[in-house]
């Protein structure tokens, strides 16, 4: 990552200065302010059908900031997906998710608390319907790498601490417009849907499913968890 970055925030309203401590906290990484480096990307984010929005413009000086990157290359999908499963509200209905969700968490949860900054995947809540495939032992884990990848989720930069929220300099916005925007977004979910449901359709008895991962007792640097890298998908 640049010393100094651009970064664009996706909202229904101008947002000249974030605070630190505000907003939801059952997002993707927690709470924290989540951005993205593609303007047009954060119009989708900020737009709903008939509501107009606003691509908000940053300039963040990284220089002492901590900063976690799930896409680098040290990382694999089992570490993103336990910070979804720590932050996001799953539906946990059988034994199975339920074991699955502990394991994970308990194996895979990268220590991010203490970083400044946090980059990686976007989980639209369509794409929840992978994970909860995936605990729930129906795909297997090439299929929710696969989907990962085919969905194009779009990678997103997350100020989480305070010290990283002072960094952060307001720079202008630009309208995002919901004849223009909206269709994409929609077409980005619908992609999402109709790559779950060719995936899980397709999805058969060969692969590693999440049983075998718990009856083999995978740790977290397995050489069969593949690694992910920015641009892979």
């Amino acid at each position: 990552m640049n010393k100094i970055i651009d970064l664009y925030h996706g909202s229904d309203h101008i947002i000249t200065k974030p605070e630190y401590g505000v907003g939801k906290i059952n997002n993707d990484y927690g709470l924290g302010f989540y951005c993205t480096i593609s303007p047009n990307l954060a119009k989708e984010w900020a737009v709903d059908d008939n509501r107009n929005g606003y691509a908000n413009h940053y300039k963040l000086d990284t220089t002492s900031l901590k900063h976690l990157n799930l896409n680098n290359g040290e990382y694999h999908i089992l570490n993103w997906l336990a910070m979804l499963l720590e932050n996001r509200i799953f539906d946990i209905s059988t034994p199975i998710a339920s074991q699955a969700r502990d394991y994970i968490i308990t194996n895979y949860l990268p220590s991010y608390k203490d970083y400044d900054i946090i980059t990686g995947y976007r989980a639209d809540d369509s794409y929840f319907s992978f994970a909860r495939a995936f605990l729930n032992n129906t795909i297997s884990l090439a299929d929710l790498e696969q989907s990962m990848m085919l969905g194009e989720l779009g990678e997103q930069v997350v100020i989480i601490s305070r010290q990283a929220f002072e960094q952060l300099e307001y720079r202008g916005n630009e309208e995002a417009f919901s004849n223009i925007y909206y269709p994409l977004k929609k077409n980005r979910d619908d992609k999402a849907r109709n790559n779950y449901q060719k995936i899980k359709n397709n999805s058969g008895i060969d692969g590693t499913y999440i049983l075998d991962i718990l009856r083999e007792g995978w740790t977290n640097d397995d050489a069969r968890l593949r690694r992910i890298l920015s641009g892979r998908r």
